[in-house]
């Protein structure tokens, strides 16, 4: 990133994480991706190309250390102790977004790999049955991307985009918008599901204990403000 050519620390600081997608990589990151295939499924919107650039500026400027795999091919990416210290500016990004900068969601915005990246790695375990459990998540509003599977087995949490093969225990169906207003806090699960909004076929404690089971994002329960917020 060009120099602003100034010694301000915001100045410095903004031309090591300033471009686009830096912050989410370090989102990322703090949410615990580290191999270049998980942030291809986070970011999937960003091109390899650029995702190596980032990921390379990041570890020259000393905020990412990049790691080869034991015993396997290939490489991991860690937050050094500079990188570490951003958490509480990603997170305070994160809250200052969800009250202040959401508005209404254009199509475009709805990303259903990002989406379903992120149910995955927030599905509560302890609340689901012991053994494996699989979960189908079909968006009927969608062409491409339309089906996904979840596959639990203890803490253990795999995401498919091809069918498993294995017994689906709850098919969930519904239309992606509804499915992202659930999990940003803005709809209520249980109502959608009363109301047909999101439809569920399966096993009926999986149903019955779906609100405890199925983890919200982190920041559902802050709500929007300013004049573009919902009413």
């Amino acid at each position: 990133m060009p120099s602003y050519g100034q010694f301000c620390p915001v100045a410095k600081a903004t031309e090591i994480i300033g471009e686009k997608w830096t912050l989410l990589i370090l989102r990322e990151l703090l949410l615990g991706t580290c191999r270049f295939n998980d942030f291809q499924r986070s970011l999937s919107r960003m091109s390899p190309t650029i995702l190596t650039k980032r990921l390379k500026h990041l570890e020259e400027r000393g905020v990412v250390i990049r790691k080869p795999l034991s015993g396997q091919r290939g490489y991991e990416y860690r937050l050094t102790p500079a990188g570490k210290e951003l958490e509480p500016l990603i997170e305070t990004l994160a809250v200052w977004g969800m009250r202040w900068a959401r508005g209404q969601m254009s199509d475009d915005e709805l990303d259903v790999e990002l989406l379903m990246w992120d149910i995955h790695r927030r599905i509560l375990t302890r609340h689901l049955p012991d053994g494996q459990t699989v979960l189908c998540f079909s968006f009927k509003d969608l062409d491409k991307h339309k089906t996904w599977w979840l596959v639990i087995d203890g803490d253990d949490v795999d995401l498919c985009t091809e069918d498993t093969g294995k017994d689906v225990d709850l098919y969930v169906t519904t239309e992606l918008r509804t499915m992202v207003e659930i999990w940003e806090g803005d709809a209520d699960l249980k109502k959608a599901i009363r109301d047909g909004r999101v439809i569920a076929i399966g096993d009926k404690s999986l149903i019955h204990t779906m609100p405890d089971w199925f983890g919200l994002c982190s920041f559902a329960d802050i709500r929007p403000m300013g004049p573009h917020a919902h009413v």
